[in-house]
């Protein structure tokens, strides 16, 4: 007598659940791996964007100190743009030396404490983004300021040119002229 060499049902399963054992492993380390490099993107993102907020900050304590300097000396107005000027330089430091979890965690606990100040600041940079957001759309290509559709209709350009067009005024008959 010979013995059979096919698979029993045993072996089939077995060999089935070693397979499927390896292949839930594998996916659970592609996902962990995948989970991985996600926080390590979300990460270096939220390193990038800490550094430029920084360094806006930054440029605007630049700015209010050059400012500051160029006005008479003792004068109320330079001292309070150069306090202004001192705090947001801290500022950008402070921002520069925590991560992003300490920050909201601080941020959180200062709205608790101030929420009418906290409200405020947020409503006062709003303002401010709105503002320079509307400055910046108002530039031409060459960095020269675009001029208000009030000064267009007025004939007063940057470049002294006299208005390309005049107003359209309704005629008797129904027309324009």
């Amino acid at each position: 007598m010979t013995k059979s060499t096919s698979p029993t049902s045993k072996d089939i399963k077995a060999k089935a659940k070693s397979v499927s054992e390896d292949l839930s492993s594998s996916a659970r380390e592609t996902a962990q791996d995948a989970a991985g490099a996600v926080r390590e993107e979300a990460a270096r993102r939220a390193d990038s964007a800490k550094s430029g907020v920084a360094d806006e900050v930054l440029d605007i304590a630049s700015a209010l100190r050059k400012a500051a300097d160029d006005m008479r000396d003792g004068s109320p107005q330079e001292r309070t743009f150069g306090q202004i000027a001192g705090g947001l330089a801290d500022v950008s430091d402070s921002i520069r030396g925590k991560d992003l979890g300490e920050m909201a965690s601080e941020l959180t606990t200062f709205a608790k404490r101030n929420p009418m100040l906290f409200l405020g600041g947020i409503a006062l940079a709003g303002f401010a983004a709105t503002r320079f957001a509307t400055a910046s759309a108002r530039r031409d290509d060459d960095g020269a300021p675009s001029q208000s559709s009030s000064e267009i209709y007025a004939g007063r350009h940057t470049s002294g040119a006299p208005a390309d067009f005049s107003p359209v005024t309704p005629n008797r008959a129904g027309g324009t002229s």
